[in-house]
């Protein structure tokens, strides 16, 4: 027990030095370890020593250099402050120099607005110089065109005195004169002063005496200018051509028996018909030799002739209606009219039938028409109209004309002294002939309408009518004449210019034309004067 209890003590003590020492080797460990740290931490200070002496160094440079920068900034602001003062001394200056243009601009608008005034002022007064002028040069050419206007009158007048005195040659000098100063300054070349001479000179009128009895129609054949038919109430039917001055003629049927009132030429096969008053139908084929009579049983006194389409022909009678087939020439019916027809015309391509009794009928077929009042008074006895213008003309028994416009607005034409016999409308010119022995040309493009007469007779002209130019006119009177007129003016005054033999001389220059107005060759020989 006592080794036991030694040997526990010395193990105890044993274990505690042991312990002591473990304790003591633990902490020479951790002392080594912290010297070993402690030489690293050495190490690392000198290194971050050296470190902080170099950032030392850099900041001592950064700091010279934030220094020299700080004084550079100071003598920007400075410079910058010189500046800000310099510029507010400018902008100062700009205000007073902008104030000042203000004031010279606002003085230059002043000026400007007075100059654009003064500049208006003279505008005006120049405008009005020139419109005085302009007037003044209007009022001049207004004065001369006047005195040349009557002066071609004169001229025209003086023309036909010369003419019937059988000075001929001057006769042609003054009325080509005539005709160019009323050309030549605007004036009307239809006035009867200045057209009647170009006729008579141009000898624009040929008469041929062909039929016996009155010249009822004369109509072209379709497509030929120099061929026409003529019928008389002497039962005459004439295909006639004009050569020239010649009339070639043909008589296709004569006889008395019948009484022609109105052709009409097929523009399909060429056959010719012709309506009697005596109610017969004469159907002439295109061959001109084989005739054809037709008895238009219960057509009391046929007048009229309208072809209504390529298979059918309207006869109209004083109370009865008659269609005729074309292509077989029979008639194929009629119809009886509760009215008296004293006269028939055309109307937008369908006949128009007048009565007795101020009304006046629409044929659209046998069957069917529309009826209307006359809107004048009086017995009508020719009608024509014009699709383009709206223009519709009535002749009446006595001479007048009544001439209305699209409006339904009337005008009056006095000009024919008896019975309108034939009216014809070519846009606003009318032509109408009468038993007065006149063909009138009446231009409805103003208030009022004056008649220019276009040819003059001693007889009663019934019928009339022009080729596709209405340059011609060709006339049927009751004394069976035939007159073909050439109404061209320029056909006229080229004739009358080729008959020119030589100019005025200065002497007849003086007499009928005047001094003051300067000196001209009419036959192209200018300035070579010929002997009288």
């Amino acid at each position: 027990m006592l080794l036991a209890g030694i040997a526990a003590g010395g193990f105890i003590g044993w274990h505690s030095e042991h312990k002591k020492v473990k304790d003591l080797q633990v902490r020479i460990d951790e002392m080594k370890k912290q010297e070993m740290r402690s030489t690293v931490m050495r190490s690392v200070s000198a290194q971050m020593e050296d470190i902080a002496n170099e950032q030392r160094e850099i900041s001592d440079e950064k700091r010279e250099e934030a220094l020299q920068q700080t004084r550079v900034a100071n003598e920007m602001r400075l410079r910058s402050e010189h500046e800000r003062q310099n510029a507010l001394e400018a902008e100062r200056d700009a205000v007073a120099s902008e104030k000042r243009a203000l004031e010279a601009t606002a003085v230059a608008e002043t000026q400007r607005e007075r100059a654009e005034e003064q500049q208006r002022l003279a505008e005006e007064q120049r405008l009005l110089a020139e419109h005085q002028r302009i007037q003044a040069e209007f009022s001049k050419r207004k004065a001369d065109t006047l005195s040349y206007i009557a002066l071609g009158r004169s001229l025209g007048s003086i023309s036909s005195l010369q003419l019937q005195a059988g000075n001929v040659d001057l006769a042609n000098l003054l009325g080509y004169a005539s005709y160019l100063y009323t050309s030549r300054y605007g004036g009307d070349v239809y006035y009867p002063a200045v057209f009647q001479p170009l006729m008579d000179l141009s000898q624009s009128k040929l008469l041929w005496t062909e039929h016996v009895g009155a010249v009822m129609n004369i109509e072209y054949l379709p497509g030929q200018e120099n061929t026409l038919i003529s019928i008389s109430n002497y039962g005459e039917i004439i295909l006639f051509e004009r050569q020239g001055t010649r009339l070639k003629t043909n008589v296709l049927f004569n006889n008395s028996k019948f009484d022609f009132r109105d052709v009409i030429v097929d523009t399909t096969t060429g056959s010719i018909y012709a309506v009697s008053r005596t109610g017969h139908l004469v159907i002439i084929q295109n061959d001109l030799k084989t005739v054809k009579t037709l008895t238009l049983d219960n057509v009391e006194h046929p007048m009229r002739l309208h072809d209504l389409n390529e298979r059918s022909m309207l006869v109209v009678g004083e109370r009865a209606l008659a269609l005729v087939d074309l292509k077989q020439q029979v008639v194929s019916g009629t119809r009886q009219l509760p009215f008296r027809v004293t006269m028939g015309s055309r109307k937008n391509k369908l006949p128009l039938l007048f009565d007795d009794q101020d009304m006046m009928h629409l044929v659209k077929g046998l069957d069917d028409y529309s009826t209307e009042k006359v809107p004048v008074s009086g017995h009508v006895t020719a009608y024509c109209e014009s699709k383009n213008t709206g223009l519709e003309a009535y002749g009446m028994s006595d001479g007048t004309i009544w001439l209305f416009d699209k409006h339904g607005k009337g005008q009056k034409l006095i000009g024919h002294r008896s019975r309108v016999s034939k009216m014809k409308m070519n846009g606003r010119r009318l032509y109408s002939s009468s038993y007065d022995g006149t063909v009138n040309l009446w231009i409805a493009d103003k208030e009022k309408i004056d008649p220019m007469t276009l040819v003059e007779t001693d007889k009663w002209i019934m019928h009339f009518c022009f080729d596709s130019k209405k340059n011609t006119f060709w006339l049927g009177d009751v004394k069976g004449n035939i007159t073909a007129v050439n109404i061209s003016v320029p056909v006229m005054v080229e004739t009358v210019k080729k008959k020119l033999k030589r100019d005025l001389t200065t002497d007849e220059w003086n007499f009928y034309i005047g001094r003051e107005v300067p000196y001209e060759s009419f036959t192209g020989n200018r300035g070579k004067e010929a002997s009288p």
